[in-house]
């Protein structure tokens, strides 16, 4: 698939790097000159210097015959706009575009081709808000993602001594739990993959992957460790986009506080917001997070747009007292440093936002793409379409699907029914089936069975 990037930060880069490595035709357009050249040495992809609306510089970076544009760049308005040349001058098939600003976002109607013509929108804010709130209803997760609209569930959880499971073989989870289907879909064990097996014995800080139905979610979780109680009390530092969006989505649920350090931005908070107390202040100042019973405090979330700032703020509640912290980094290299330390998570934007750009970027009719563990692995939903003629997958047992090296199913979405694989079940058309690649050089042989033959129509 041939591809233009729009803007070679974070998410841009991170994006050419992971489609780069499957072989695809990458070109990634910005004005920064040494941001593209450490991209154009370290990888296999094309670099195009110039502002990235430009009709000429659209073309230079091929875009008469390109499949998709992805335009990230840090601005709203050059995203839409390369869209909009993309589609006049060019017809670019797929236009993907990040869109921040919520006046945009709000418009009905402005973005379709009798408008502004971007094919799929992406809200890096409203991913992140989505990410934590997850988080946040089951206190102890490392990682929780949705599938088939929430019908289904992929929880990360550290595994603790004293679980019921943990020093056990797999194979005993069902005699655990009779009444509930679960599938372990992936261990991490010092950093270091697992394709779990029945006899795999879960080890005291594995980071273990399992999949369930929604409602049975908890009752797994109590498997590996220690079950905690829910949260209620929660101080957000930082009053920007995500911050009044996640208060928004959880202040009927919880006691929520936000500390913002701008007036302005406090007086907007607090006349949007209905029963979050909005605090004016710095989230470092001590005698404010004192003043605050940050003891009290059952989880703090550092939300602004400053790594170190956002660290250091989240040391400083841990220390205080706060039960758990949580922290977005953008550096790749700081979350790999400080998580599971101090602060209990770190929270990657690009990532979040990464699964949703992937999901048009892959062949099939894929659903849902999500990066597990800072994108070591991932967990796709893809749909079974065709019949047993033209499918690779329809009525085939799971256990007689070849699927490459490292590659499991994890669960079968049947319509309202959730089907936990063990081998036996039958993938049926329209199942929505969720596999896991511990292996990515493996995800263009996942597409490929998911993508009907010629007789399908």
């Amino acid at each position: 698939m041939k591809i233009i990037i729009l803007g070679a930060g974070q998410v841009g880069g991170t994006l050419a790097e992971l489609l780069a490595s499957e072989a695809n035709d990458i070109t990634i357009v910005d004005t920064n000159v040494e941001r593209l050249r450490d991209l154009g040495d370290r990888l296999d992809i094309g670099t195009v210097v110039g502002h990235c609306s430009y009709p000429t510089v659209l073309r230079q970076a091929g875009a008469d015959d390109a499949d998709m544009l992805v335009a990230v760049t840090s601005s709203d308005e050059t995203n839409m706009i390369a869209c909009q040349v993309a589609h006049t001058l060019f017809r670019t098939p797929t236009k993907i575009a990040r869109v921040r600003e919520s006046a945009y976002l709000t418009r009905t109607g402005l973005f379709d081709n009798d408008a502004i013509p971007i094919d799929v929108l992406i809200s890096p804010e409203q991913a992140v808000t989505n990410y934590i709130k997850r988080l946040i209803e089951y206190p102890g997760a490392l990682q929780v993602l949705d599938f088939a609209e929430g019908k289904a569930q992929l929880v990360c959880v550290k595994a603790y001594y004293g679980g019921p499971l943990v020093g056990q073989e797999l194979r005993q989870l069902h005699a655990h739990m009779p009444n509930i289907n679960t599938r372990v879909a992936a261990i991490f064990r010092r950093d270091r993959p697992i394709l779990p097996k029945g006899d795999t014995v879960i080890e005291v800080d594995d980071e273990v992957f399992f999949i369930a139905a929604r409602n049975h979610i908890r009752d797994v979780m109590s498997e590996m460790r220690r079950l905690e109680d829910s949260y209620r009390k929660v101080i957000i530092a930082g009053g920007g986009h995500i911050g009044e969006r996640l208060a928004e989505a959880i202040e009927s649920r919880y006691q929520v506080k936000i500390i913002e350090i701008n007036p302005s931005r406090c007086r907007y908070l607090s006349d949007s917001l209905d029963t979050t107390v909005v605090l004016q202040g710095s989230a470092s100042d001590r005698d404010l997070l004192v003043e605050e019973n940050i003891d009290e405090a059952d989880i703090f979330l550092a939300l602004t747009n400053d790594d170190e700032a956002n660290i250091m703020a989240s040391l400083l509640a841990k220390r205080l007292g706060a039960r758990k912290v949580m922290a977005i980094i953008n550096n790749p290299a700081y979350a790999d440093l400080v998580q599971g330390g101090a602060i209990d998570i770190a929270i990657s934007p690009q990532l979040a936002t990464l699964g949703t750009l992937l999901t048009h970027v892959r062949r099939g009719d894929i659903v849902s793409v999500h990066s597990l563990r800072r994108g070591a692995a991932e967990a796709i939903e893809a749909i079974a379409h065709g019949d047993k003629r033209s499918s690779k997958v329809i009525g085939r047992k799971v256990k007689d699907i070849r699927l490459p090296p490292g590659a499991t199913i994890g669960a079968i979405i049947r319509d309202e029914e959730v089907l936990i694989s063990d081998g036996q079940a039958v993938i049926q058309a329209e199942d929505h089936v969720i596999i896991f690649v511990m292996d990515k050089k493996y995800i263009r042989d996942v597409e490929r069975l998911f993508q009907p033959g010629l007789t399908f129509f």
